[in-house]
């Protein structure tokens, strides 16, 4: 019987959470036995971790990643906290050398880097050992397995990191796993000698139970909303754009376009910044922020349109299940963006700026012929996907 372990974060409320959710979810393997390891027990979505798969036990240096290093310090867990500080003041260096918009990645990096020393290793040798979630060195340095594999959830070629280190960690793994096709170009973009490793796998979709969950709630706050109205499911932070929906709401607000409100579902460590920056704009009434939901598609279902102002994706989940429910979108030319959508066939894609958003939203909300195309487009495409999983059993 094969040994499988799979290691990620916590179960939060995100899209990369909601995907391992469905992996899991359709996970079988007759000769084998799945083990998760989660550096954390918390989040939302952890009660719907399924009942084939079992959950190891919660290891208390693992779970200072998602803790402030004052917590840290206060459960005297001192070495792992200098560890977070030195990170933290590195990658400030850093970024402000080379200029970096998101130095945080950086700082994820050297965190982990400075901490390998004090971190334990896990005592169980594994047939096939798994990393879910960047940055991947718990598998790749703390745990013995014959094979190990590796996920890539995101754009690197937008990312800023250390190539070298992380070279050597990818370096550590059989296989790497990227969720799109143009995920995996732009990995290669970036690291090249890589390209035998790496492999397209998409994100599992389950329609019957995103439609399921649309049906379970009736979010009245927006079905007696007669505005036109936007949604976006989205952590709160610069990778995806938020602060740029403010400046578009703005723009059209500034020019007469009062019956449009953007509802965003999500929670993220922008928040504060994007309620001064909506105060400011005085968009109180315009841009509802409904905070997390552990289940978004009922807002999802109610929207006139989708969309997404992202930065940069590998594959953005939440542009997936709106498509399933049948939803027109409205996605920013991200570098992986025509991966996902089909422009004017299936979603409708617009220049990477406040600007261009602002103007593929009315652009849209003018035309209700050319959004029910794009729903019905949807609606006829066939977005079930379990049979990706063939690729991981053959890894395996």
């Amino acid at each position: 019987m094969k040994k499988i372990l799979l290691a990620s974060f916590d179960m939060e409320v995100g899209g990369v959470e909601r995907s391992l959710i469905h992996l899991l979810n359709h996970f079988n393997l007759e000769d084998g036995a799945l083990e998760v390891f989660l550096y954390r027990h918390a989040g939302d979505f952890l009660n719907m971790l399924p009942d084939h798969i079992a959950l190891l036990p919660e290891v208390k240096e693992y779970t200072s990643f998602r803790k402030s290093i004052k917590t840290v310090m206060q459960e005297k867990q001192f070495r792992l906290a200098i560890s977070r500080l030195k990170a933290k003041i590195v990658a400030e260096i850093i970024g402000k050398k080379n200029h970096y918009s998101e130095p945080g990645y950086v700082q994820m990096q050297r965190m982990w880097q400075y901490a390998l020393n004090h971190l334990p290793s896990v005592e169980k040798t594994y047939d096939v050992a798994i990393s879910y979630l960047w940055p991947h060195y718990f598998v790749a340095e703390k745990v013995t397995a014959k094979k190990k594999i590796a996920w890539i959830h995101t754009d690197f070629s937008t990312v800023e990191t250390d190539e070298v280190a992380d070279e050597t960690m990818w370096n550590k793994f059989d296989h790497i796993m990227a969720v799109s096709e143009a995920c995996k170009e732009a990995f290669l973009t970036k690291y090249p000698r890589l390209a035998q490793k790496v492999m397209v796998l998409e994100n599992l979709q389950s329609p019957t139970f995103i439609r399921q969950q649309a049906l379970m709630e009736d979010p009245e706050l927006m079905m007696e909303d007669p505005r036109f109205k936007l949604v976006t499911v989205a952590r709160l932070s610069h990778a995806k754009g938020i602060d740029m929906a403010v400046d578009a709401m703005a723009q059209l607000k500034e020019k007469g376009h009062t019956d449009i409100v953007w509802y965003i579902v999500g929670y993220g460590g922008d928040e504060s910044a994007l309620r001064d920056k909506i105060s400011q704009h005085d968009l109180h009434d315009n841009i509802i922020l409904l905070g997390k939901k552990t289940n978004p598609y009922p807002y999802m279902q109610a929207a006139d349109l989708y969309v997404q102002p992202s930065r940069y994706e590998g594959k953005a989940v939440t542009v997936g299940e709106a498509q399933i429910l049948g939803k027109p979108v409205l996605i920013t030319a991200y570098p992986t963006s025509a991966s996902q959508v089909s422009h004017g066939k299936d979603g409708w894609i617009c220049e990477l700026s406040a600007e261009g958003i602002a103007e593929g939203i009315l652009t849209l909300k003018a035309d209700s012929i050319l959004r029910e195309a794009l729903s019905a487009a949807c609606l006829q495409s066939d977005y079930s996907n379990v049979q990706e999983l063939e690729k991981l059993y053959k890894v395996l």
